[in-house]
């Protein structure tokens, strides 16, 4: 049986995808740490637009409300 080897999402480094690594994905528990503390400070986001913008811009030009 052939160990499945993946680089860790933190470092870079390679790291076994087997029942053996409990840090899995990554390589170590420091990197495991780390990206849990980034989750905790929200360092991970989905970029979002404005729905108001959007919506504006289907409407044309000459029916858009004067502000």
């Amino acid at each position: 049986m052939t160990v499945r080897v993946v680089n860790c999402p933190q470092c870079g480094k390679p790291a076994r995808w087997d029942p053996t690594n409990s840090f899995r994905p990554f390589c170590s528990e420091r990197c495991r740490l780390i990206d849990l503390g980034a989750w905790a400070n929200e360092n991970y986001r989905i970029p979002v637009s404005d729905p108001v913008e959007e919506s504006e811009q289907d409407i044309p030009a000459d029916d858009r409300p004067l502000n």
